[in-house]
């Protein structure tokens, strides 16, 4: 699958946002988690973003409100990554 380039800067700048509001909290301690087991700190942002568009994607097909306890959750499953609950 070709990656947007344009969105994945976005999506990076959501996960900063995150990290530096520590809004979820997780998303701080996720990052450090990736990274003490051998994750870049840019490969670490990426598979966060993941998540983050996971999210998105779930609520624009849904028309449903942001899940944070879902999100954590996902967070805290990286670096598996979330799949489409439908499968």
């Amino acid at each position: 699958m070709q990656q947007n380039p344009k969105i994945k800067k976005l999506l990076i700048r959501v996960v900063n946002n995150q990290i530096r509001y520590n809004n979820p909290a997780e998303t701080k301690k996720t990052l450090d988690r990736l990274v003490s087991e051998g994750y870049s700190q840019q490969k670490a942002k990426e598979l966060i973003a993941s998540v983050v568009m996971a999210h998105i994607y779930s609520i624009m097909q849904t028309e449903t409100a942001f899940d944070e306890a879902l999100y954590v959750r996902q967070l805290q499953e990286l670096p598996k990554l979330p799949v489409d609950q439908d499968e």
